[in-house]
């Protein structure tokens, strides 16, 4: 039976990567088919399927650096696929956005991690995704009602900075990103600081002082798993270069990057910045479609 996958509009790009990977890794029949999309006078979306889905597991793709506009593509693009006879209907989202809000922080608040878990496991038969921000959650398994697979950055990441890095310290600005910096730097072979941050609103946080203390002549890898506003970024940028007398390269797994977000980064002294190709702005992307294909496949063996 074949794949096809049907990319969400701006997604055909990594459609086309997503489809080489599966591929490679499932030695199944992979295709890719032209989804026609455009917009109604009032914003409305129309959608045109020009290939046949009628038998075929159907991977529904979308970048969603936006996700709230292309949400209802989303549904659109499951919804046919069935009406159309596919055999099952899942989503690849290399970014999952509406992970961040898992707790109701004030009262009133609204937990939009619930709802949009709940409509996409109303919508698909199966999920995977990269890295997502999995902070109070255990697992995606918490909140989707549908069989999933996390695609690890750490091994893409791994190996670009053991092709561009010589002698690198890999460090996490914070202790929500401890666990993509210790095993990046298991699998580079090299050591790994993690440092402690208050967050003091939207846009200000307080970050430890890095030890260097035996690392002289190591380059500093600072990496987490969301540049947003890029201020956690940016203030462990600061220390690392007063610690290490070095620019830090850094790298994000997901580049969601507000408008001053690149300009923040700059202005704080950061070296090269680098993430990997979930989001279509990346600046300079680490491929990560390999993995995301192996959870695919993975997930896919288990219907």
């Amino acid at each position: 039976m074949s794949t096809v996958i049907l990319p969400a509009p701006g997604a055909e790009a990594a459609a086309e990567r997503f489809a080489t990977h599966l591929r490679a890794c499932s030695g199944d029949e992979v295709r890719v088919a032209r989804v026609e999309s455009r917009r109604f006078p009032d914003g409305e979306t129309y959608l045109l399927l020009h290939d046949s889905v009628d038998g075929a597991h159907v991977w529904v793709i979308g970048t969603l650096r936006d996700p709230d506009p292309q949400s209802l593509t989303l549904l659109f693009l499951a919804d046919t696929a069935r009406e159309l006879g596919a055999a099952s209907v899942s989503l690849a989202a290399p970014y999952l956005p509406y992970m961040r809000q898992d707790i109701r922080f004030h009262p009133g608040e609204a937990v939009t991690s619930r709802t949009f878990a709940r409509i996409v496991s109303q919508a698909f038969d199966r999920l995977v995704t990269v890295d997502p921000h999995l902070h109070r959650y255990p697992s995606l398994d918490v909140i989707y009602r549908i069989p999933s697979a996390v695609a690890p950055s750490a091994p893409a990441i791994a190996r670009w900075i053991t092709q561009r890095v010589p002698q690198p310290v890999v460090i996490g600005p914070d202790g929500e990103s401890e666990q993509w910096a210790r095993d990046v730097a298991a699998r580079v072979g090299c050591p790994v600081r993690v440092l402690t941050k208050t967050r003091l609103g939207d846009r200000s946080v307080e970050i430890s002082l890095p030890q260097a203390e035996g690392l002289e002549g190591r380059q500093p890898v600072l990496i987490d798993d969301i540049i947003s506003s890029a201020r956690t970024m940016a203030t462990a940028v600061r220390h690392v270069r007063a610690a290490f007398g070095e620019a830090p390269v850094c790298i994000g797994v997901h580049a969601v990057l507000a408008p001053d977000a690149m300009e923040v980064l700059q202005a704080a002294g950061a070296g090269e910045v680098v993430t990997c190709n979930t989001l279509t702005q990346a600046p300079e992307a680490i491929d990560v479609f390999g993995e995301l294909a192996q959870a695919a496949a993975g997930l896919a063996l288990r219907r």
